[in-house]
């Protein structure tokens, strides 16, 4: 009876794992804590472990965030929005605010440092990592290591889906961003006209890839992001399509 009863405590648990990937069931908040960065020259490029290179240029600007290896799920996650709050200190917090991030980098351990004496992105702590633009919408730069309560929701973004075709011969990958709704992509696609639907493999990120031959060749995409909904778009690339090119597909719903 014991064992029973546990494991549908555990099935109905809301705060089971399972439930961080779904946007629609992640709108209560949930504390953690969140530091930030300063890029040494304002000229820099931003980029981060999620492989979209220049942020600014994919047009998340500075509304990123880096996620410790609790959240960061090796990359799966990446994509996905949160809101963040400043809470529970009244010196630093700006009150009223929030701000609206997309997950972009990793923050990595240091297992040389305690996970309250500087290893902050140490598992199993839940940790943000801002540009300082962003983290001076909620609270004083002085504050640095500051208590937030975050929440996911669903991504807003103007435009189609943005599909860039990298690689060479017959390996083909395709960096996925600017996608609406849940925002993180969990499986994906690609049809060319004398091909049936052939799924890609996850290389980093959100840069998938797979090995065949698509040249000569309009090419399809299937995306299926972490709240089990698929978009397809149809002859996204026409057929002289070449590596290095970026392409606009459908849209999800926000």
């Amino acid at each position: 009876m014991l064992p029973t009863l546990l494991l549908l405590l555990l099935l109905f648990n809301p705060r089971s794992s399972t439930s961080d990937r779904s946007p629609s069931s992640l709108s209560e908040w949930r504390p953690a804590r969140a530091t930030y960065y300063a890029a040494s020259d304002p000229r820099d490029a931003i980029a981060g472990a999620c492989g979209y290179g220049d942020l600014v240029k994919r047009g998340f600007g500075m509304a990123t965030v880096g996620l410790s290896t609790a959240m960061f799920e090796r990359g799966q996650i990446c994509g996905a929005c949160f809101e963040l709050r400043c809470v529970d200190d009244v010196r630093w917090c700006i009150p009223g605010t929030s701000i609206v991030v997309t997950a972009t980098n990793f923050c990595a351990p240091n297992y040389g440092l305690d996970g309250d004496g500087g290893g902050h992105c140490n598992p199993p702590n839940k940790h943000f990592v801002l540009p300082i633009e962003a983290f001076e919408k909620i609270a004083i730069w002085k504050a640095s290591n500051m208590p937030v309560q975050y929440r996911r929701i669903k991504c807003i973004r103007e435009g189609g889906i943005r599909f860039i075709i990298d690689g060479s011969g017959y390996f083909i990958s395709v960096l996925i961003s600017n996608v609406a709704g849940a925002g993180d992509v969990v499986a994906m696609k690609v049809k060319g006209s004398r091909t049936g639907w052939l799924p890609m493999g996850r290389n980093w990120g959100q840069t998938w890839h797979i090995n065949a031959d698509l040249k000569n060749q309009p090419l399809s995409f299937e995306v299926t992001t972490s709240d089990g909904v698929t978009i397809t778009s149809f002859n996204v690339a026409p057929k002289d399509w070449n590596f290095g090119q970026s392409f606009i597909g459908k849209q999800f719903e926000s």
